[in-house]
């Protein structure tokens, strides 16, 4: 005989593996720390400081 089983336990199983699954996910795409986050952004603005030192400037014609 098959085991008797409750559809709605069955369904909000499934829906908390899957937002476990997306959490994990979210961890590992946005997970850094405020350290992190400072370092990269300080690492993008030299970068960027350095790439607008290289650039020509336009001036309009006359």
């Amino acid at each position: 005989m098959a085991e008797i089983i409750n559809l709605k336990t069955v369904r909000k199983q499934k829906a908390r593996a899957d937002k476990e699954a997306q959490a994990a996910q979210n961890r590992v795409l946005f997970g850094r720390s405020k350290a992190e986050k400072l370092k990269q952004a300080s690492e993008k603005a030299l970068a960027d400081k350095h790439i607008a030192g290289h650039k020509k400037d336009e001036q309009e014609p006359q």
